[in-house]
């Protein structure tokens, strides 16, 4: 059994998809500090000193009534809330990295096509006497001994 896990595990594809994973939590990582870090606290700062991650309704009180100053207190006080800013910041993230993972496969997509595109060049020609394929170079048709212009 462990000799074919090991066979399974040692497989290609399996290693391709757990370094394509290893490097999709870091990419997500990324993009979560680049949303909460660098993105959000200007567009806050434009909307009049918001900080996303703090925007929230209470639906209920906790054991410490409120207004509490940040979500972190709300929750601490056992409040239940609806947590939109966490949401918005989810939303963000969420269309960073669905907009990176497009740029990537648009441009996998063109490197192939370039690759398609390019056909090789022909190594044959045919001859137009007997029909037969003939080497590009030939000047003589080797089926027929028919003489080949220059093409």
């Amino acid at each position: 059994m462990l000799k074919e896990f090991k066979k399974f595990a040692l497989r290609g594809n399996v290693l391709d998809m757990a370094v394509g994973i290893i490097i999709g939590v870091a990419f997500g990582a990324i993009v979560s500090s680049l949303v909460a870090d660098v993105l959000m606290p200007p567009i806050g700062l434009l909307l009049g000193k918001v900080d996303f991650s703090n925007l929230f309704i209470v639906l209920k009180q906790g054991a410490t009534p409120g207004p509490y100053a940040s979500l972190a207190e709300a929750q601490k006080a056992g409040a239940v809330s609806v947590n939109y800013g966490v949401f918005v910041n989810a939303v963000v993230k969420f269309v960073i990295t669905a907009f990176a993972v497009f740029l990537l496969v648009r441009g996998i997509n063109k490197l192939r096509q370039k690759e398609e595109a390019a056909p090789p060049p022909p190594t044959t020609k045919e001859c137009p006497y007997c029909l037969s394929s003939v080497a590009i170079k030939a000047s003589r048709c080797p089926h027929c001994t028919s003489q080949l212009s220059a093409a």
